[in-house]
Formats: structure tokens, C-alpha cells, sequence
């Protein structure tokens, strides 16, 4: 099975007003509970296409976390993003054979608000350019809500584009090969500056020319989502904790119209 999105990490500072905000914006947005043995708790808006955004947030200051650290030091917004594998140590097993070492697998868990407890584990790159890999141990439906939660008044149906900053594009499409393998769906634009990664219903869009390599350096920055019926003005921006978030549109003449929307 091909890798693809599974979810956008968001880092914010204080999670109940944030999943207030996002429903201001128009997303439903569904309780995640709480990781064992660290000071998060979360919070998911789920899309149609089975991608999620994690709203994060710390209870207590967590020094030795990178998640946290680029949380204090740049302030809320995207922080990562994670690919859903069907095995995770048999895709780092591949990885490994194609030149790509990554760490793992890793076991992970969180804590439902309704007493539910999910495990997964996860893969961890060397790189701040590549996701991690998280796959569920318990079922994936108990970690990543079905149904009416993911109906969002916005009209938001999944995640279209995730525009990742990378150092050197050469060297990212190289480790991307390594981790995604022979199947994977990969265009470099002319000019050499950027690239696209299909993953499944949505792509990866990979620029070496992205203002933030100079300040927060590699990862993601931008996510375009797919359906959204609305333009977000400066004071909805605002809501969206740090994520720069666009909606992607369909024209008749079959051109993409997106409305960035930037906190």
C-alpha cells in the first residue's frame, strides 16, 4: 500500500480556545484526549478523505521536545506532519534498503476522553524535510473519528496541498525516493526550485525559496485544503493559532483559485 497524508501537526498554546477559534472558522472540531507519560492533549479536525489536522498543546513546558521547542521559540503554527503506513517497520525496513535511515519504530499512545486507549508507532526521519510515519496498532477508525465529524460548515472536504520548505531540493527528492520507493509519484518543476510528491487524494509541494528556511528552517508551512466555500479577511486568520491555510478552488477553466489565509 502507497504511503499517504495522515495528519498536519499544528502546535498552539492554549487548546481550549483554540478549538473555540477553529470553530469559528467553520471546522468541526473533535476532542483527541491525552498522551501517556507527556504534558500534551490534542485536538482533530477530521476531513472526508480520512486526513486530519492534530491541534497540540503543552500542559507543562517539555525543554527536551522538538514539537515544543519550535512552539517557543516561533511561536503557534504547522510544526509537521506524519504519513500513514500499513506497517511502519516494514516501510522503515524498505526505507533502510533504499539508503534512508530512519528511527523506529517507536510506540506511541493516547488517552481518550472517553477512557479508549490507542496505540501506534511511529518512524522518525533524521530530517526536518520528511514526515514521520505514524500506524495505528489499534484500529485506525478509534484514533481518527468517522462520520458526522467530518462534515465541516466551512465546507472543507481534505487537505489538497501541504507546501514543505526544504534546503536543498536535490537532496529532499533523493530521501523522498528513499522513503516512498519505486512507486512513488514525483515532478520536479522547471527551474529547479520546487517539486511535487503525489500522496494519494492529495500532494506534497517541496520549494527551497520559502522565506521561513532563513528563520524556522525545513518543514511544512503552507496546507491548501480542498472544497472550502469561503474567503478568510485578516481577523479570521487570526483564529487559525499560526497555520497558514488556504482554500483551494476549482475554476470552470479548470484553474486552481486558492485564498491564503495567515495568522
Amino acid at each position: 500500500m502507497a504511503l499517504t497524508l495522515d495528519h498536519i501537526v499544528i502546535a498552539v498554546h492554549d487548546l481550549d480556545k483554540t478549538i473555540d477559534d477553529y470553530a469559528a472558522l467553520g471546522f468541526t472540531v473533535v476532542r483527541g484526549g491525552e498522551h501517556p507519560g507527556r504534558p500534551t492533549h490534542n485536538a482533530l479536525v477530521v476531513f472526508e478523505d480520512g486526513a486530519y489536522f492534530e491541534l497540540i498543546a503543552w500542559r507543562s513546558p517539555a525543554p527536551q521536545d522538538r514539537w515544543w521547542q519550535l512552539l517557543d521559540q516561533h511561536g503557534e503554527g504547522i510544526i509537521d506532519f506524519a504519513l500513514l503506513p500499513t506497517s511502519t517497520a516494514e516501510v522503515i525496513i524498505a526505507a533502510k534498503a533504499r539508503g534512508l535511515e530512519l528511527q523506529g519504530p517507536l510506540d506511541g499512545g493516547r488517552l481518550r476522553p472517553d477512557g479508549e486507549k490507542l496505540q501506534w508507532q511511529t518512524g522518525r526521519p533524521h530530517t526536518h524535510d520528511l514526515p514521520f510515519l505514524c500506524g495505528d496498532i489499534t484500529p485506525r477508525k478509534l484514533r481518527v473519528p468517522e462520520g458526522e465529524v467530518r462534515q465541516h460548515a466551512n465546507g472543507a472536504t481534505g487537505v489538497a496541498r501541504l507546501t514543505v520548505a526544504v534546503s536543498d531540493l536535490l537532496q529532499s527528492l533523493e530521501r523522498y525516493r528513499a522513503l516512498l520507493g519505486d512507486g512513488a509519484h514525483i515532478h520536479a518543476a522547471d527551474g529547479g526550485s520546487s517539486a511535487t510528491i503525489a500522496l494519494g487524494n492529495s500532494v506534497l509541494e517541496l520549494t527551497q525559496t520559502a522565506p521561513q528556511l532563513q528563520s524556522k528552517g525545513e518543514g511544512p508551512f503552507v496546507i491548501a485544503l480542498k472544497g472550502g466555500t469561503g474567503s478568510w479577511d485578516q481577523a479570521a486568520a487570526k483564529l487559525a493559532h499560526g497555520a497558514a491555510i488556504a482554500f483551494e478552488k476549482t475554476e470552470p477553466a479548470s484553474k486552481a483559485n486558492s485564498s491564503l489565509a495567515t495568522a
